[in-house]
């Protein structure tokens, strides 16, 4: 999975041909035509309520390849961290990573890709935590 360059529409022709739903059920969930869905296969971003209504329907949660996105290329930075002010807006935990993302920084320097100290520098992972994964999983 490539999660910095993301192509929703092609995600969602994947998980449509995995699930072997049929078009017309499609057409019937969103309420459009089947040309307008071969549209949105080659569309590289999609409204979120469109986004929603298809993550629905396949039992997909496309936002969060968003949100990965956002872990591995949008660190939060310093003044960010320093900025006490308060927000009516939900904060959430950014250092929240998913199996998928472990396995791709992890494959990064088994490959000889990225050193540990590059990961460390570049998606801003604690020491501790990256050392941590590699010895849970290296072995594995």
């Amino acid at each position: 999975m490539n999660f910095k360059d993301v192509h929703l529409g092609q995600m969602m022709q994947m998980k449509v041909a995995e699930s072997g739903i049929e078009i017309s059920r499609i057409c019937n969930f969103l309420h459009c035509t089947e040309q307008e869905i071969w549209e949105m296969y080659k569309a590289k971003s999609l409204d979120s309520e469109i986004l929603l209504k298809w993550s629905k329907l396949l039992e997909y949660d496309f936002f969060r390849i968003y949100s990965q996105h956002l872990i591995l290329y949008a660190p939060i930075t310093s003044e960010v961290k320093s900025n006490n002010k308060k927000s009516s807006l939900p904060k959430f935990r950014k250092n929240i990573y998913t199996k998928q993302i472990v396995d791709f920084i992890l494959e990064q320097i088994s490959s000889g890709n990225m050193t540990r100290n590059e990961v460390i520098e570049r998606y801003r992972i604690p020491k501790t935590t990256l050392y941590k994964w590699i010895s849970k999983y290296e072995n594995k």
